[in-house]
């Protein structure tokens, strides 16, 4: 039972992190202080999604699962849990580079405007 809890809590962990990534430099721009934690954070996950790299997080639960007597998943986070939410089918590489730029945009726009801020005060 503890297993099966604490996977699902790194299930919840997993997906803050992803947002965090897409959307933590909204937040930069209100607390300076996440600069230290966002860059490394949104570098990170464009980088799983350009290499292609496995997510530790993602075997991570696979083993607490495991532990639990339930049965893992093959793939990433975002191809077990968000793809099949979004759409039917499997994700390509095309469509994780498409992922990738997705969130190097989102990124360099709110850094870009942090940067100008910066530069005014």
């Amino acid at each position: 039972m503890l297993y099966q809890i604490t996977a699902d809590g790194l299930v919840l962990f997993h997906l803050s992190f992803i947002l965090f990534v897409l959307f933590g430099g909204l937040l930069v721009l209100k607390w300076r202080h996440l600069v230290w934690w966002h860059p490394p954070a949104a570098l990170w996950g464009m980088a799983v999604e350009f290499f292609h790299l496995p997510c530790p997080l993602t075997d991570w639960e696979n083993h607490l699962r495991h532990r639990a007597g339930q049965a893992g998943y093959d793939g990433g986070f975002i191809e077990h849990y968000v793809w099949p939410i979004i759409y039917p089918a499997g994700l390509t590489p095309g469509i994780q580079l498409g992922l990738g730029c997705v969130v190097l945009l989102i990124n360099v726009l709110v850094y870009l405007r942090l940067w100008k801020w910066r530069r005014t005060d």
